[in-house]
């Protein structure tokens, strides 16, 4: 019964974050506490409303907990040696508040990933778990939709009326200058990422866990949400997004129990007319210069040469925009995080930091996907976490709570289930 329990309220705990903690947490101080209702149901909440529902939601788990350590041992405490080595570097930090707040942000996320591993890892009725995660990413790809239909345009229009609208900060601006719709997270690549990080478990969870409808009835909802999030996912212009879904595709093909010709030949095909797509869609990106992929260019030059000169405690969890702007050109757009989650730890802690988390991010993928097996839901957790994993080589996405958070939950469950074997 307990897990039971633990398994609604952290299904809607991540539900909660894809609507209200969508911001990194260095942002945080920008958010203001919602004055009325209405600010409650629309707007972003402080990331202290996180980490108390958080700490409510730890103190069930801990009763529901089981305390069966997963192959490799070793590799459970890494994060823990991580987590660390964090306060290490922050002892050399250059800006203590921006650290502060990140190194809070950090345990966070862990906490997550071991409630996931010891409390929802034991869980039997995994569906409850799903259903308020279900409810939280149906409500952001509604305000997706909600967006792109003329809410961004009303949105705009009641901001540019509003006076001293100019005074806002420059990514603000430019996020409403665009017609990329980015729901409720913080732009629109970060939207891609949630869709690439929960779509294909979702998809899954809809067809195996409905067993109450009819095939044809989960059908038409499971391809209904296949829908809408690939949509969303168009309407984001995330051009990382749409190769990481084409490369996240072509490893579900190569799961597929057809005959190696007709496989090779239906990937190269896919491949190729999503590349064709990609390109022709983004056309106009491309004739302007790319100016994304030359901007995030500068953001890992600016990294790599922090951590150069900073190779053992880095200049401090959290405070790349720091160390950025004292040697950014002048013409260079500004940054507050790397995009790039691997360079960011470089940058912020050093080799040890970068070591650390890398292994046993990219590590434990590895090791997830041989033991996925056959079974479908596992996979297709995996498969956006994998998606994941990716993404944060171009993004920050470990620094927002709606999706690094949300990671490692998933990350945390999915070991755990995978070390049981059935």
């Amino acid at each position: 019964m307990g897990g039971s329990v633990f398994a609604i309220l952290a299904g809607l705990y991540i539900g909660f974050s894809l609507l209200k903690f969508g911001n990194p947490a260095i942002l945080d101080h920008l958010i203001p506490v919602p004055g009325s209702a209405l600010e409650v149901v629309f707007q972003s909440w402080p990331l202290r409303w996180s980490y108390v529902m958080l700490a409510g939601l730890a103190m069930v788990g801990l009763l529901a907990a089981r305390w069966t350590l997963p192959r490799p041992r070793w590799l459970v405490f890494l994060p823990l040696c991580w987590l660390a080595w964090q306060w290490v570097a922050a002892a050399h930090t250059i800006d203590a508040r921006l650290t502060r707040v990140t190194l809070i942000h950090f345990h966070a996320v862990l906490a997550g990933f071991y409630l996931g591993l010891f409390a929802l890892a034991p869980v039997r009725r995994i569906g409850l778990f799903w259903g308020g995660v279900a409810l939280g990413f149906a409500l952001m790809v509604w305000t997706g939709f909600d967006q792109r239909l003329g809410g961004l345009e009303a949105t705009r229009q009641f901001v540019y009326s509003q006076p001293g609208w100019e005074n806002l900060p420059a990514e603000h601006l430019k996020r409403l200058g665009s017609d990329r719709i980015f729901a409720t997270l913080l732009y629109p690549n970060t939207l891609a990422g949630v869709l690439i990080l929960l779509l294909p478990p979702l998809l899954v969870v809809t067809w195996q866990r409905a067993t109450w409808l009819s095939p044809a009835a989960r059908g038409v909802i499971a391809g209904l949400l296949a829908v809408c999030g690939l949509a969303c996912l168009y309407w984001s212009g995330s051009k990382a997004g749409w190769l990481i879904a084409l490369v996240m595709l072509v490893v579900v093909l190569l799961r597929a129990p057809l005959e190696k010709r007709w496989r090779a030949a239906i990937i190269i095909g896919l491949v190729s007319l999503g590349l064709l797509a990609f390109f022709v869609r983004f056309s106009g990106y491309f004739q302007r210069g790319a100016t994304s992929v030359s901007a995030r260019a500068e953001y890992w030059r600016a990294a790599w040469k922090t951590f150069a000169d900073r190779p053992v405690f880095g200049s401090g969890p959290g405070t790349f925009a720091v160390a950025y702007r004292q040697i950014k050109p002048p013409e260079a757009e500004m940054a507050r995080l790397t995009h790039n989650d691997y360079l960011e730890q470089a940058s912020d802690s050093g080799f040890v930091g970068l070591a650390t988390y890398g292994t046993f991010v990219i590590g434990l993928a590895v090791l997830l996907y041989r033991r996925c097996g056959a079974n479908r839901m596992r996979f297709a957790v995996w498969l956006g976490v994998f998606g994941w994993v990716l993404q944060s080589g171009v993004e920050f996405g470990l620094y927002i709570p709606a999706l690094g958070g949300t990671a490692f939950w998933l990350l945390g469950w999915l070991w755990g289930v995978s070390e049981e074997g059935g």
